[in-house]
């Protein structure tokens, strides 16, 4: 599909880290059509255990358009919008089915397991936790929900292993 033919599609939307509430709202003032899947997790906090609900695809917004140039400068103009995901020829549609999908695994209460979210080499940072502030390298996964993370100063290698939520993927520079 044509990124200007006239028959709206879904297209992703990547946002700036946990702005992703904010872009659908903002979206949804515009009257565009925009879906944030979330599920329903546990909270981390110490003091108390709530269910709360979190994006299923951190830093992701799905809309619904056509990407006339008039819609398409309003989508990019959101409050939290860093690029509509595609490749070299533009935007890239997801398929319809792949979003019905969506919705119906995010309708319920089930738990829904996301895939690996890490990949070796990829730039991070520790968010929580005594190594808050850290940036390093994903190394890998560790089992039972922690990883590695290796940080390189002087010259010098070192590895810290830290629970997987307390570590954030930093987006590309490039």
């Amino acid at each position: 599909m044509a990124p200007f033919d006239m028959h709206p599609a879904w297209y992703v939307l990547h946002t700036r880290s946990r702005f992703e509430q904010v872009v659908l709202d903002g979206l949804e003032r515009k009257l565009l059509e925009a879906f944030l899947p979330k599920m329903t997790v546990m909270s981390k906090r110490r003091d108390r255990r709530l269910k709360i609900r979190i994006p299923l695809f951190p830093g992701y917004v799905f809309v619904k358009s056509a990407l006339n140039p008039h819609e398409r400068l309003e989508i990019v103009k959101t409050v939290g919008v860093v690029r509509l995901v595609g490749n070299r020829d533009g935007p890239v549609p997801v398929d319809d089915a792949a979003m019905d999908s969506l919705r119906i695994m995010v309708a319920g209460d089930n738990p829904v397991a996301t895939g690996t979210r890490l990949r070796k080499g990829d730039r991070v940072m520790v968010v929580e936790g005594p190594f808050v502030g850290v940036t390093g390298t994903f190394v890998r996964y560790r089992g039972s929900g922690r990883v590695v993370v290796s940080i390189e100063a002087l010259g010098q290698y070192a590895a810290v292993d830290v629970p997987e939520e307390y570590v954030e993927r930093l987006p590309d520079l490039a």
